[in-house]
């Protein structure tokens, strides 16, 4: 099963690849308090044109490069 993530965009600067920001929260399990965690992840995105805080949707595939495992599949509404 392909992992698939949704997140907004932090960098452009590169080509055929953009840097995605993906937020998770969860609650801890002693002090029951809200904890956001994030992790950037290196898609790539050939076809689209995308700006910094655009929201998208990635999706896991075979490794593209060292560092990018993830494509961009679509450009969601802010």
């Amino acid at each position: 099963m392909k992992k698939t993530l949704t997140g907004k965009v932090v960098s452009t600067k590169m080509e055929k690849t953009v840097v995605i920001l993906v937020e998770r929260k969860f609650r801890h399990p002693v002090y029951h308090k809200v904890i956001i965690r994030h992790k950037k992840y290196k898609a790539h995105n050939e076809k689209l044109v995308l700006q910094i805080n655009d929201l998208v949707k990635i999706e896991e595939t075979k490794p593209i490069s060292k560092d990018k495992h993830f494509i961009v599949i679509e450009k969601l509404n802010k």
